[in-house]
């Protein structure tokens, strides 16, 4: 079924005809604009104090982060990562190129393969955009070189990050995909720890609908 249509139906079933012109005016300039929100007071830090403030909400959701100088160390934070969790050390990566120009060939016994993850590949390495300090949020829009089936399949997910990429709030992170993408992705995920549920008897479940480990290996400037 084609847009047209199915906004066609959507107008039958509220039985409503095209808008008047002075709604769609002002829905094209909300639009074009781009509106802010009100940005709290706890993100507006300088930038050092966001990426500390970025690290303890990640921990406080149940995710773990491991800071590193440069992409040299990578690595070695990844491999030491899957061995404290005593997990194999063998994943799916994101083809991006910034994950590709990661010396992996340091670590020889970390195997991995490049692309979209599988219901079988239990850890999964996926390059971040943009975090959100104020709740210790990851900003992963699709892409092909970062396919959305790395946040949702694997077992266990690892984001690299770039301190440089933690802003204070949501709104700065957007104008930063907006900036940089021009045009909105099919789909932008924002993830807050790892997958977590309390829906039966309220005892909290991790992995209900993704991964149940989160861990951010954050690239220092």
């Amino acid at each position: 079924m084609s847009r047209d249509a199915i906004l066609t139906a959507v107008r039958r079933g509220l039985r409503r005809g095209p808008l008047p012109e002075d709604q769609a005016a002002m829905l094209r300039g909300r639009m074009a604009t781009h509106p802010r929100q009100l940005i709290p007071a706890r993100s507006r830090l300088p930038h050092p104090e966001q990426v500390n403030l970025f690290v303890r909400n990640v921990e406080k959701e149940f995710g773990s982060v491991t800071r590193v100088p440069d992409l040299d160390a990578v690595p070695a934070a990844v491999a030491d990562y899957l061995a404290a969790q005593n997990l194999p050390g063998a994943f799916v990566m994101a083809p991006h190129p910034e994950l590709q120009a990661v010396p992996w060939a340091t670590r020889p016994l970390l195997e991995f393969r490049t692309g979209r993850a599988s219901a079988s590949d239990a850890v999964s390495v996926q390059h971040g955009f943009a975090a959100i300090a104020e709740t210790g949020t990851l900003m992963l829009p699709s892409a092909p070189e970062r396919p959305t089936t790395l946040n949702l399949l694997a077992d266990t997910e690892i984001v690299l990050l770039r301190a440089s990429r933690v802003v204070g709030a949501y709104e700065e992170a957007w104008d930063l995909l907006r900036a940089e993408r021009g045009t909105m992705p099919r789909n932008v995920m924002l993830v807050t720890g790892p997958s977590r549920s309390a829906d039966i008897e309220q005892t909290l479940e991790l992995g209900a609908h993704g991964p149940r480990r989160l861990h951010v290996v954050l690239v220092e400037n």
